[in-house]
């Protein structure tokens, strides 16, 4: 459940800013109609609503300083504002768990690299994901790594 609160925590930050929309529409919006959604037969995983909303929260308290750690782990000629929309989103809610929760970085860095499986299949994402959130979990909690 965890697990889907993540994908829906990067598609809502995703929409957020693609459609510049508030942070209390946007989770009203998913919490009453994308949770456990079903769509030509297929049903959606419920997601765990309150590791969704702390995510969301996190995201949009902390983006200044998530998006910093995001720029020191890009290499300097790519900036956050260059990165793909989607990508964005995805570090933005991996960086809330990196500086707000007591999740394991082992685990937000596995977690994360699976939702850019998710929205990349095809795509050397999955690897990008994986160097720029290990070097964001490496600055944030350095005493994880030891």
């Amino acid at each position: 459940m965890r697990s889907a609160a993540r994908l829906y925590a990067v598609q809502a930050l995703y929409q957020m800013e693609a459609m510049e929309q508030s942070l209390d529409k946007v989770r009203a919006e998913f919490e009453d109609h994308r949770f456990g959604m079903v769509i030509d037969g297929i049903e959606f995983s419920e997601g765990n609503v309150d590791h969704f909303r702390q995510i969301l929260t996190e995201a949009v308290s902390r983006q200044a300083a998530i998006d910093k750690a995001t720029d020191r782990a890009l290499v300097a000629k790519w900036p956050i504002g260059r990165i793909d929309p989607v990508l964005r989103a995805l570090f933005r809610a991996a960086g809330a768990e990196l500086m707000a929760f007591d999740t394991p970085p082992k685990v937000v860095i596995t977690e994360y690299i699976e939702v850019a499986r998710a929205f990349f299949p095809e795509g050397k994402e999955a690897g990008f994901v994986n160097a720029v959130l290990d070097h964001m979990a490496r600055e944030a909690k350095p005493g994880a790594f030891a």
